[in-house]
């Protein structure tokens, strides 16, 4: 008999569980882990013992190969009580469910789990996600080795180490959602949003509630329509307006466009009132217009303001990549007089005065332009972004260039 170093939970799970007289205890259940660690250590095993499910303290538990069969022996059968906050069981709330790779940026099904017998205990190293796991659970995986290995070909093998991958659909309510969803926390908005698509609507929404407010926004602004609505319906009234303030104000306008009007109408009267009247007026514009697309968050001066003034107005605002693609000068009644570049502002002397650095020649377009009149601007100057102002000519917005092509890519998607 030779003691085991690492093993796969599917090859024992079934068993049957000997005492040290080789007396046939019971069968083997499930495998129960502290999840408090950095890797879920093993801390109780569930026998099935004279008809009756038990919770067994693992420290009096082994596993062995014997002429290459595993053999589980508990030497002293003693009673475990759980604290259901920390701890989970292996077959009931991992094996099967869905878990994020960190490193591929996805969903995958758990298949089976590498577990290793260290010098203090018994660990999950490792998750398989792989074709071979899921022959090996089917009892096929060595009769399917042995008559591919003829024509030179093997079954697809996937590991992922435990430290790679974020528990999203446990169901288990005892594991906190900041430790659930720490790891996933960590990814891009993007890649957050492509995973939460894939989910269901339950899980999608306790992943959201997970999020603080900042990242709830930025990973609703990277979702599809459908579930934006999913997510904010099934978010308290607070809670889903105090996202929507976190976003730029045509992203808002956008969602609660698809959205009832009812609906739309709690949202728009739970948030902030400067907020929601940003809102409300994007939301007036018609759709093919450039008022529907543009955002209302730029940078802008009066042109009385020194270089110095302005640079330490930026450190102020830190704004957003997208907002500070041009700085906006403006007249004292808001009307928009030229452009001044962030070179310009970096090299010319302190008590300098934008009026003195800017350029006059602006390409601009009016709020009720429609938006096929973009796409040209944008391609004859190669512009990143384009001012848009209203009858009187004061600035009212912005057209950034990836809220174009995100308009272009939607209409067509709608046609087809």
């Amino acid at each position: 008999m030779i003691s085991v170093s690492t093993f796969y939970l599917s090859r024992i799970i079934g068993n049957k569980v000997y005492s040290d007289s080789q007396k046939v205890l019971g069968k083997l259940l499930d495998l129960v882990v502290d999840v408090n660690s950095i890797r879920p250590k093993v801390i109780a095993v569930k026998i099935k013992i004279d008809n009756t499910v038990r919770i067994i303290d693992s420290v009096n538990f082994s596993i062995s190969k014997q002429k290459g069969q595993y053999v589980l022996l508990c030497s002293l059968v003693k009673d475990m009580e759980l604290s259901q906050e920390n701890t989970m069981f292996l077959v009931r709330h991992v094996l099967d469910r869905q878990i994020v790779d960190m490193d591929g940026r996805k969903l995958v099904r758990v298949n089976d789990l590498r577990l290793a017998n260290l010098s203090n205990g018994t660990y999950v190293v490792a998750v398989d996600v792989g074709v071979e796991g899921l022959f090996r659970r089917l009892g096929i995986a060595k009769p399917a080795k042995r008559m591919l290995k003829p024509f030179g070909m093997s079954i697809p093998s996937k590991l992922i180490l435990w430290d790679e991958v974020a528990a999203v659909d446990f169901s288990h309510a005892g594991i906190k959602l900041s430790k659930s969803y720490s790891k996933l926390s960590t990814l891009h908005p993007s890649d957050i949003a492509d995973i939460i698509e894939d989910l269901d609507r339950n899980t999608q929404i306790a992943i959201f509630k997970s999020f603080d407010e900042e990242q709830a926004a930025d990973v609703l602004e990277e979702l599809e329509p459908d579930a934006q609505i999913t997510v904010l319906e099934n978010l308290s009234l607070e809670k889903a307006a105090d996202v929507l303030e976190k976003m730029p104000a045509d992203e808002v306008a956008d969602i609660l466009d698809e959205m009832e009007e009812e609906k739309a109408e709690e949202l728009l009267s739970e948030m902030e009132s400067e907020a929601s009247e940003e809102v409300r007026e994007l939301m007036e514009y018609p759709d093919n217009t450039v008022g529907s697309l543009m955002t209302t968050d730029f940078i802008s001066f009066n042109e009385k303001t020194t270089i110095d003034e302005t640079i330490n107005e930026l450190r102020r605002l830190k704004p957003e990549p997208d907002t500070i693609y041009y700085i906006y000068v403006l007249d004292d009644i808001g009307r928009l007089v030229a452009t001044v570049s962030l070179r310009d502002i970096v090299i010319s002397e302190p008590g300098t005065m934008l009026s003195q650095v800017m350029n006059r020649k602006v390409i601009r377009v009016s709020d009720n332009d429609k938006i096929d009149s973009l796409n040209e601007i944008i391609s004859k100057y190669n512009l990143l972004a384009v001012p848009v102002i209203d009858e009187q000519e004061q600035m009212v917005g912005v057209v950034v260039i990836n809220d174009l092509v995100y308009s272009l890519l939607r209409s067509r998607r709608k046609k087809i």
